[in-house]
C-alpha cells in the first residue's frame, strides 16, 4: 500500500491486521524486522562448528532463517517499508523469495510506489551488480498486489485538539525554562532520581546523560550527532515513554547523516507511541532546509565515479529526493505527535496497567 504522507496507509493495514483471527501473525516496523533478521542470522552463524585452519566452506544462513520465520507466522505486516542499505537489500531478496514460496502473506506500507523505487535506481548507470537491489527487491513486484492509497490529503495535518505546548523555538524568551518545568512536572511521577542512564544495545553501551525513570531529556546532538541507528532508537523506545529533544538545528543537506537518523528516530518513536517535546531552530514546516545541489562528499563521489552533472541529476543519491520524501513523513508524524489524542495514549495505557 503506497501513497503520500498521512493518507491512512498504516491505519488501513492495522485495521486489517486486527481483524485477522489467525494467531500466527506479526505486525512490525521495518527497522525492527531487519534487526530481528540480523540477530537470527548471527545466531545461526555462531552455532556453526569452528573452522579448522586452512579449511574453507560456505554457509548460507538466509534460507534457514526464512524457513524459521515461515514456521512462526503466516502473515507479516510491515510499516514504512524501505531499503537503503546494501546488506539489507541482498538479504531481503533471498529472504522474501523463500517467504513467498512458503506461503507467507506480506502486507507493507510505503510512501513510494515500487515502480518509483525502481525508476529512482537509474543508479544502474553505476554498473554495480548490487545497486538495482539497493532501492527495491524484485519479488515484491512479482508476488504482491500494488495498491495506491492517495487522496492528496494529509489527515494528520487536520486541526486536532493540541496537547500542552510541546514544540518550542530556540531563542524564544522562556522556552528553556518552560521545557525544564515540564520535565520536572513529569519527573515527579517517577520513582527514580534524575541522572544518566546506560542502555545496552547489541553488546555495546549507549549513555544518555539526563533521564528520570521513563523520561529522557536529550539534545539533538546526543541522539543524532553520534553514530546511532535503528537498534539504539528501538531500545530507547522500549525504555522511555517520553523524550525531550533540545537544540534541533536547521536540517540542511550538509547534515544528511543527522537528518537520516532523525527521520529514523521519529519513525520508531511514532510507531512505539513515544511522546516527544521539541526545542528547535525553526517552526516544524521550515525545519528541513533543502537548497538543492550536492555537498562536498557528493561532489567527491561524482568525481570518483566519473559521472557528469546530467547523469548525477538522475540519481536520487545526489538529488536528495529520498531525504525530502522521508522528511515530509517526519513532519506529518511530528504534527500528530503534538496532538492531545497522541499525548494521552500513554496516560490511558498507564491507567490500564494500574
Amino acid at each position: 500500500i503506497y501513497g503520500g504522507v498521512g493518507t491512512g496507509k498504516t491505519m488501513l493495514m492495522d485495521l486489517f491486521y486486527s481483524h485477522v483471527e489467525n494467531g500466527r501473525k506479526k505486525r512490525v516496523h521495518f527497522n525492527s524486522f531487519m534487526l530481528d533478521v540480523h540477530k537470527r542470522i548471527h545466531r545461526r552463524k555462531q552455532s556453526l562448528p569452528k573452522r579448522k585452519l586452512g579449511k574453507m566452506f560456505t554457509y548460507d544462513p538466509i534460507s534457514p532463517v526464512a524457513m524459521e520465520i515461515s514456521k512462526e507466522i503466516c502473515l507479516l505486516c510491515f510499516d514504512e517499508f524501505q531499503v537503503t542499505d546494501v546488506a539489507d537489500a541482498v538479504i531481503l531478496q533471498q529472504l522474501f523469495e523463500t517467504l513467498f514460496k512458503t506461503g507467507v502473506v506480506v502486507v507493507a506500507t510505503s510512501n513510494r510506489a515500487p515502480e518509483g523505487m525502481k525508476s529512482s535506481s537509474t543508479c544502474t548507470a553505476l554498473r554495480f551488480d548490487f545497486w538495482p537491489r539497493l532501492i527495491m527487491f524484485l519479488p515484491l513486484c512479482e508476488f504482491c498486489h500494488i495498491v495506491c492509497l492517495d487522496s492528496g490529503m494529509d489527515y494528520r495535518s487536520l486541526d486536532q485538539p493540541a496537547a500542552v505546548k510541546l514544540y518550542y523555538l530556540t531563542g524564544t524568551p522562556g522556552a528553556e525554562a518552560c521545557i525544564d518545568a515540564l520535565f520536572q512536572e513529569l519527573a515527579l511521577t517517577q520513582k527514580t532520581a534524575t541522572g544518566p542512564r546506560v542502555l545496552p544495545v547489541l553488546g555495546r553501551d549507549v549513555t544518555l546523560e539526563k533521564t528520570c525513570g521513563s523520561i529522557a531529556d536529550c539534545t539533538f546532538d546526543e541522539l543524532c550527532g553520534r553514530p546511532l541507528g535503528a537498534s539504539d532508537y528501538l531500545e530507547m523506545a522500549q525504555t522511555f515513554d517520553t523524550v525531550f529533544i533540545r537544540h534541533i538545528p536547521l536540517l540542511m543537506l550538509t547534515l544528511k547523516d543527522q537528518v537520516r537518523r532523525f527521520t529514523t528516530l521519529v519513525d520508531i518513536f511514532y510507531d512505539s507511541k513515544v511522546r516527544v517535546v521539541l526545542l528547535a531552530a525553526a517552526p516544524l514546516d521550515q525545519l528541513f532546509l533543502h537548497s538543492g545541489g550536492e555537498d562536498e562528499r557528493d561532489r567527491q563521489l561524482l568525481d570518483d565515479l566519473g559521472l557528469s552533472g546530467e547523469a548525477a541529476n538522475r540519481l536520487t543519491l545526489f538529488t536528495a529526493e529520498e531525504e525530502i520524501f522521508a522528511f515530509q513523513r517526519t513532519v506529518s508524524r511530528l504534527k500528530e505527535m503534538q496532538s492531545e489524542s497522541y499525548w494521552m495514549q500513554e496516560e490511558r495505557r498507564r491507567l490500564v496497567n494500574i
